[in-house]
């Protein structure tokens, strides 16, 4: 998996007027990057939190968490799913009127995307291009990186840079952990997945029964019912080496829901 460095991020905000950072709707507090917030605040660019997936969790949920960024944080946010291009043209008007907040009204505008991985940036910079986006030259200024970075003129006088955003996990939750590299490169996904399935069921009860017809609450005994499900047998034992990873990867893939509110914090 490949993260941006930091220097990248640096140059990839200051030719920018505004950046979209992406979160997971089912967790956007770990999946969030203070350090982005505040390489940004530091050059004077605005950013914009992007809760993506907002079609796992309830509409009200969403809300909270757009309230939370903005006023206890500071934060413009708005609610989307890019898989579904719902909410798109809210964060299209977004765009403009932070832009036009902090340098005017502009004919041009050039949007950066940042997020860690899975977050779902590529499909949101997929949606945002679209079918008929036109791809222009490759954007100057960018050593090392001009043949990965182009412009799209993606309507409405915005331009976006498809460029490699996705930035490195913060060291904390169990999230930054299966986001830091890619699930079959995970060391100890069997301590990883139980971690993770006893957070998701710290929300949600009956999150596994929903995604897999499991009752169980214990997190071995999830695992162990997935790799029976999957028909995973090695050596005479369920294989919950490989039921782990399959886990990870649904929650990932957003098959497996839960959510909190910011006020259960």
């Amino acid at each position: 998996m490949r993260f941006a460095s930091w220097r990248l991020v640096r140059e990839l905000l200051e030719l920018s007027d505004v950046a979209l950072e992406l979160t997971d709707s089912r967790d956007p507090l770990n999946t969030r990057s203070v350090k982005l917030e505040k390489t940004a605040s530091w050059l004077g660019k605005p950013l914009i939190i992007v809760i993506n997936k907002a079609d796992l969790v309830p509409r009200n949920i969403c809300e909270e968490w757009k309230n939370f960024f903005k006023v206890k944080l500071g934060y413009e946010a708005v609610y989307i799913s890019a898989r579904d291009r719902l909410g798109t043209m809210v964060l299209r008007r977004t765009i403009k009127r932070v832009v036009k907040e902090s340098a005017g009204e502009k004919e041009r505008i050039v949007v950066s995307v940042f997020g860690l991985p899975k977050v779902g940036k590529s499909t949101l910079v997929n949606a945002l291009k679209g079918r008929h986006s036109t791809p222009t030259s490759p954007y100057p200024g960018y050593p090392g990186y001009t043949f990965k970075s182009r412009l799209f003129y993606v309507g409405g006088g915005i331009y976006l840079i498809d460029t490699p955003g996705v930035i490195p996990p913060e060291v904390g939750d169990v999230e930054a952990v299966i986001r830091s590299k890619p699930v079959d490169e995970l060391p100890n996904p069997e301590k990883v997945a139980v971690s993770l399935i006893q957070k998701i069921l710290r929300y949600n009860k009956k999150a596994f029964l929903d995604a897999y017809g499991i009752e169980s609450e214990d997190p071995n005994e999830i695992v162990v019912e997935v790799a029976k499900l999957r028909g995973w047998i090695k050596k005479g034992e369920f294989d919950i080496y490989e039921a782990s990873k399959a886990i990870i990867r649904d929650y990932l893939d957003g098959r497996i829901v839960y959510y909190y509110s910011p006020t259960a914090q």
